[in-house]
């Protein structure tokens, strides 16, 4: 089974940058639906950002204009840039993949496959 293999995270100062790559290991990212997600200990996982096969994104309210998703046909890489950090970006960071835009309902996130989760600290 495929999977998706996350790296880049770390601690960054309050206004720094990171950016996150992921590599699915048995697909293309142009032939899925891919997305960000980030999770705090003890509150519900929380959906940053996505990027459909057509090309459309779509982020969180709370990273608009901070974080950009992108990716990298030739090398098959998902990324997310992650600009002007704050401590509240502090989190377990997922990749995830599948055949429909992943999202969340209610305390759920749904998606056919979830990257290992990588850690990113905010703090000065």
């Amino acid at each position: 089974q495929g999977k998706l293999v996350e790296s880049g995270g770390g601690s960054a100062r309050p206004g720094g940058s990171l950016t996150l790559s992921c590599t699915p290991t048995q697909w293309a990212v142009q032939r899925v639906y891919m997305g960000w997600f980030r999770q705090v200990p003890g509150k519900d996982r929380e959906r940053v950002a996505f990027l459909d096969i057509d090309g459309t994104t779509g982020y969180a309210d709370f990273v608009q204009g901070r974080f950009t998703i992108s990716k990298d046909n030739d090398n098959n890489i998902l990324y997310l840039a992650m600009n002007n950090l704050e401590p509240e970006d502090t989190a377990e960071y997922y990749c995830a993949a599948g055949q429909f835009r992943p999202y969340c309902k209610g305390f759920y996130c749904y998606a056919d496959n979830w990257g290992q989760g990588i850690q990113v600290t905010v703090s000065g």
